[in-house]
């Protein structure tokens, strides 16, 4: 009986063994975003996911899309989006704030602009554009720029996620960067600029918003004032979740 008892302790502890990995193992898995690809080689993408905020049961919640823009007018945003450094406040009474810089650099925009076009202009209601361009520096770190963009009525919300952040990937293989490009992999040490200045939306924010430092990590552009780009279809105007009406 002894025996036996060793062989049945034996299964139970190697059964409750394997049970307790398949949980961790499900446990640590990647969500699954269900995108499309516009673009993609082995550095760099641009793509179409499913938006999670889209509800089919609420329509205010739908993007403006598809857009018709042209990589030209595309280019012109780019161009026109800049960041500026932040610095603690013993820096800045030493050497002053930092000057903006350009987000992104020629080559980037030339490679994004016709492909972000191009995504606008075959992008769903319930969906955005992601992008995520990389540059490696050593076998298990790259420099990443990623993040997204949607329209609302003649509205463009533009995210970058990541400016030029050295990514280093996980010995456990989980690659968030590229799963998740509108996510900030480290905390933002910048502020989102744009010119003209006249074409940016203000936007409200939260006292968590400030206290996280993510106020200024997405650009809200008035593409009427750009004269930029043309809906295909015409959507209800943008409604607030508060003056959403009730069901």
């Amino acid at each position: 009986m002894r025996f036996g008892g060793r062989i049945w302790s034996g299964l139970f502890r190697d059964s409750a063994f394997s049970v307790l990995t398949s949980a961790l193992l499900v446990g640590c898995a990647i969500p699954h975003v269900p995108s499309r690809a516009v673009y993609e080689d082995p550095v760099n993408f641009v793509r179409l996911e499913r938006d999670i905020h889209v509800l089919d049961e609420a329509p205010y919640t739908k993007h403006s899309h598809p857009l018709i823009i042209s990589a030209s007018e595309l280019e012109r945003i780019l161009r026109g989006i800049s960041v500026k450094q932040r610095r603690i406040s013993p820096v800045m009474w030493f050497a002053g704030e930092a000057t903006p810089e350009q987000a992104f650099t020629e080559e980037e925009m030339a490679m994004l602009a016709p492909r972000l076009a191009e995504a606008l202009g075959r992008a769903q209601p319930n969906e955005r554009v992601t992008y995520y361009l990389s540059r490696p520096e050593t076998s298990i770190k790259r420099v990443i720029t990623s993040g997204g963009l949607y329209v609302k009525g003649q509205q463009l919300h533009f995210i970058l996620g990541n400016h030029r952040i050295v990514y280093g990937i996980p010995a456990y293989g989980m690659v968030y960067d590229r799963r998740y490009p509108m996510r900030p992999t480290a905390a933002k040490g910048f502020d989102l600029l744009f010119q003209p200045r006249e074409a940016v939306v203000i936007q409200e924010t939260s006292f968590l918003d400030t206290a996280f430092g993510n106020e200024k990590d997405e650009l809200v552009l008035d593409l009427h004032k750009l004269h930029i780009g043309q809906p295909v279809a015409h959507f209800p105007p943008v409604i607030s979740p508060a003056s959403a009406p009730v069901a």
